[in-house]
């Protein structure tokens, strides 16, 4: 018998993970962040999120020709509850004398259903 690690698949916006025939919901939830200085560090900010609930990943958009902040980045959290928590923490928050900007955004899914008209 084969050893398969369990696999991890992901359908809009939604993680599944599977193991032993169990399988789980993992939801992630992607937040922007802007108006942030561009000496803001990505451990800065997982730490500050991190006072919301579990950041899975944080990535600050730099420009390709500097490598220097464009002063906004993405903050992903592993549950809706936690980001609607981070949101309410920390937009107008300031951090390195600027007052964040920060926004759920919304998932592929429910772009389209917006577009097609569904609530």
């Amino acid at each position: 018998m084969v050893f398969q690690p369990p696999s991890l698949l992901w359908a809009g916006g939604l993680f599944f993970t599977g193991g032993s025939g169990e399988s789980c919901l993992r939801m992630e939830v992607d937040i922007y962040v802007g108006n942030l200085s561009k000496s803001t560090t990505q451990d800065e900010l997982n730490v500050l999120f991190s006072r919301a609930g579990e950041v899975t990943s944080v990535d600050i958009v730099k420009d390709r020709k500097t490598d220097e902040s464009t002063g906004f980045a993405f903050v992903t959290m592993s549950a809706q509850s936690e980001a609607d928590k981070a949101v309410s923490m920390f937009n107008a928050y300031a951090l390195n004398d600027h007052y964040l900007r920060v926004i759920l955004i919304r998932s592929r899914q429910q772009r389209a259903q917006s577009a097609h008209g569904r609530p």
